[in-house]
């Protein structure tokens, strides 16, 4: 006996629905009036188009889940032998994330402004058609989401600027700990408390080593590697604490973490007169002194985390995904992909297949009746437990 793994490859098929009709045909002999009656057909998820819920969900997986651009896509469905142009995928993109994304969205939204702790992040994103600024200029993705512990949400935010009133807006009624970069525009934000990333600290005296000179790079009296042994310090004992308890991480901080850092802000206030200011050292320990309240407030409470490395990861996939599409056209498909973005990385992070996820959503959201509010999106949430089991990853 032998075993072999298997490709079927993907077909592109015709569905017609087809409604029956009744009606009493000795009635209409004997001239009684009877009702006709039409058999029940589920709603369309794009009415008047050819576009289903699984060949949206398809579109959509490989444009923001596998980074394949549409005019690829094109050129596949063409190889399958079925003409579908980028054009109209696009408008199925584009329709399917307002219609039906936008009120999941929303109520991840307002799952996110209950916690108490998030995680925030901003990228780069070209709009080639947008009101009052050329094509080569740059527009802005947000990303908020929530932290360690809680269910997982994911919401990207397209903006025009990198303005601090865009985060400010985004989170107005969030009070909490909110885990950011050194980007001041986070300042604008009320009510909350900043925790800057150790990792951006560690990375600038990291860059400081690969610019000097070979022999510097392992003399361990270099003023760079001496700060990055201090933030080594720091991780080492994190990574000792990946399985504690919030409380106990707490209490092994005060006793270990703080230490460290008390001797960290000792060593910057020596090293600051004592290295030249527009070196990269000094820019390290300059970031770190500037940064100071910020980086010790993770100390606080045990659920906050050391880096913003969380928010990182979750905004990776857009910024891979971007490589390969470049641009949005309008504004309108820059905020379709940021709430097609927001769905599918949610979905991943709770252990969700995001095409099967999203087929789900775009089959059984048409068929409700009323307003979409989060009350009543609550059971197609992605961490929602009654999704049936055909979205979940097999563990």
């Amino acid at each position: 006996m032998s075993t072999e793994i298997a490709i079927v490859p993907p077909q592109v098929k015709v569905i017609r629905h087809v409604r029956q009709v009744y009606s009493c045909r000795s009635c209409e002999r004997n001239d009684i009036h009877t009702p006709i009656i039409t058999a029940q057909m589920p709603k369309p998820v794009y009415p008047g188009s050819l576009a289903s819920p699984s060949i949206l969900a398809h579109v959509m997986c490989q444009k923001y889940v596998e980074s394949l651009p549409l005019y690829r896509q094109e050129q596949h469905f063409a190889r399958l032998g079925f003409t579908l142009s980028r054009q109209t995928m696009a408008n199925w993109m584009i329709y399917g994330a307002e219609k039906w994304l936008t009120p999941v969205v929303s109520a991840m939204k307002e799952y996110l402004l209950k916690k108490d702790i998030l995680h925030a992040d901003e990228t780069t994103l070209q709009v080639l058609h947008e009101p009052g600024k050329s094509a080569e200029s740059k527009s802005y993705l947000w990303l908020y989401r929530s932290g360690r512990g809680e269910d997982p949400a994911v919401v990207f935010d397209y903006q025009r600027t990198r303005g601090g009133e865009h985060p400010r807006n985004f989170l107005a009624g969030f009070k909490g700990y909110l885990h950011v970069d050194g980007y001041p525009g986070y300042h604008k934000v009320a009510d909350v408390t900043l925790v800057a990333c150790w990792a951006h600290a560690r990375r600038k005296y990291d860059e400081a080593l690969k610019a000097a000179p070979p022999e510097a790079r392992n003399n361990p009296e270099t003023v760079a590697k001496q700060g990055l042994k201090f933030c080594n310090e720091l991780f080492a004992i994190e990574r000792d604490l990946k399985e504690a308890s919030p409380e106990e991480r707490y209490t092994a901080r005060q006793e270990r973490s703080l230490p460290v850092i008390e001797a960290y802000q000792n060593w910057l206030k020596q090293q600051r007169s004592r290295t030249l200011p527009k070196s990269l050292t000094g820019q390290a320990i300059a970031y770190s002194l500037n940064q100071w309240e910020k980086l010790a407030a993770y100390l606080a409470d045990g659920r906050l985390e050391i880096d913003n490395n969380r928010s990182e990861r979750s905004i990776k996939p857009f910024v891979i995904g971007r490589k390969n599409w470049l641009f949005a056209n309008t504004p309108r498909g820059a905020k379709a992909s940021a709430n097609i973005y927001s769905v599918v990385e949610t979905a991943k992070e709770n252990g969700l297949k995001p095409f099967d996820y999203l087929k789900f959503l775009f089959e059984q959201l048409p068929q409700l009746t009323g307003q979409l509010d989060p009350q009543a999106l609550e059971p197609f949430m992605p961490w929602s437990a009654s999704l049936p089991a055909h979205c979940r990853l097999k563990s």
